[in-house]
């Protein structure tokens, strides 16, 4: 398993962050595997910004962001599935950082990800920093996304 997290302060620009962004996490999932990732962990992305334009990364054309893809969570998850080669090295997204709303963040993503063609979610800080009852609860709640019939591929 592999981590393509978007760690550097190139990332930023004029105030932005694009670490979490469609375009640059897809690309950091198209080199984790080309290095023969089995699975790939990325954040889940929020933004489907021309992260490539804006910071001067990498090459790309208009249409990507104008007719290719759109900001619907699920959209964003699935370019970043296409740059797993379609499924081909797993995409695990991540639950986010710990907060006051954890539980409800934790299924979205799941949902997102299941919707989208992904593997799974992984759950740390989430789960694993509260009281037992509470991360059993969230970690319970996420196998039930994935156990349910009813959220499908979109």
């Amino acid at each position: 398993m592999l981590w393509c997290y978007l760690r550097n302060s190139g990332f930023k620009k004029d105030g932005v962050d694009y670490h979490d962004a469609a375009d640059l996490t897809g690309q950091a999932n198209h080199l984790g595997v080309t290095i023969q990732a089995d699975i790939i962990k990325q954040k889940l992305p929020t933004k489907n910004n021309p992260g490539f334009t804006d910071i001067g990364f990498g090459k790309t054309h208009d249409k990507v962001y104008s007719e290719l893809s759109s900001d619907h969570p699920v959209d964003m998850c699935r370019y970043q599935l296409a740059n797993c080669y379609m499924g081909r090295s797993g995409l695990i997204n991540s639950g986010g950082a710990s907060g006051s709303n954890d539980l409800a963040q934790a299924v979205e993503t799941a949902v997102v990800n299941k919707r989208a063609g992904g593997m799974g979610l992984i759950s740390g800080r989430k789960a694993f920093q509260k009281p037992s009852a509470e991360g059993i609860q969230l970690l319970n709640a996420i196998q039930d996304v994935y156990l349910c019939d009813d959220v499908t591929i979109a």
